[in-house]
């Protein structure tokens, strides 16, 4: 298998933006009066879509997902403070050898589009991707293959050549989903047993080894 183009899901495997997104959620879960979440329960939807955590993690408040997803949206600015999500070690350098290197490499995210484009560009990466899916973009989010899908259908790429990367079970069902070999990385959101738990063809500790599974 010669891996030609790579999907990578963007919170938990390129940036560390855990911080800022715990601490949003917490900012948002007070300022609703709803009952406290642990970090655990809280980290544990970093991946979906924000339209769908509100229920996700309050159940017994069926309806709750659009306001908590305003109430998230008017936080996280404010949180967003300069310096608190950074790139995990060795992202920005390996990304640009490997499109220097002629690989292709698009992004698949949960998060929505102009906030993802926002950090990219604040990465200066801009010119590494060549589309961006965010999860305002797609009807199906993950786990569900469609934003793996559109980018294969929108840049002509075969999935039997594309590795999908992500930190999440739903980013290894998602790529799998698509017919394409999925990666984990173990120093994102999800634990190495969870991602075990869906098969993913590989699994690296930190993000320079993708360089041993692709060149």
């Amino acid at each position: 298998m010669k891996i030609k183009q790579i999907i990578f899901d963007f919170d938990g495997t390129l940036m560390d933006t855990a911080p800022v997104i715990l601490a949003t959620m917490a900012a948002t879960i007070r300022e609703m009066g709803l009952p406290s979440r642990s970090e655990e329960e809280c980290r544990a939807t970093i991946g979906m879509r924000l339209d769908e955590v509100g229920e996700f993690l309050f159940p017994e408040n069926p309806g709750i997902s659009s306001e908590y997803a305003d109430t998230y949206h008017r936080i996280f600015p404010r949180e967003n403070r300069p310096g608190i999500a950074k790139p995990f070690p060795g992202v920005v350098e390996t990304l640009r050898e490997l499109h220097g290197l002629g690989y292709g490499m698009a992004l698949a995210s949960s998060r929505g589009h102009a906030s993802l484009q926002e950090f990219v560009d604040g990465m200066e990466l801009s010119g590494v991707f060549c589309e961006l899916i965010g999860g305002d973009d797609v009807k199906e989010a993950k786990p569900a293959p469609e934003p793996v899908l559109t980018i294969l259908r929108d840049m002509g790429w075969l999935a039997s050549e594309t590795l999908v990367v992500g930190d999440a079970t739903y980013d290894i069902q998602m790529g799998k989903s698509a017919g394409c070999p999925a990666c984990a990385v173990t120093y994102g959101n999800h634990s190495r047993s969870q991602l075990l738990s869906v098969s993913p063809d590989f699994i690296i500790d930190s993000f320079p080894e993708l360089k041993g599974i692709v060149l």
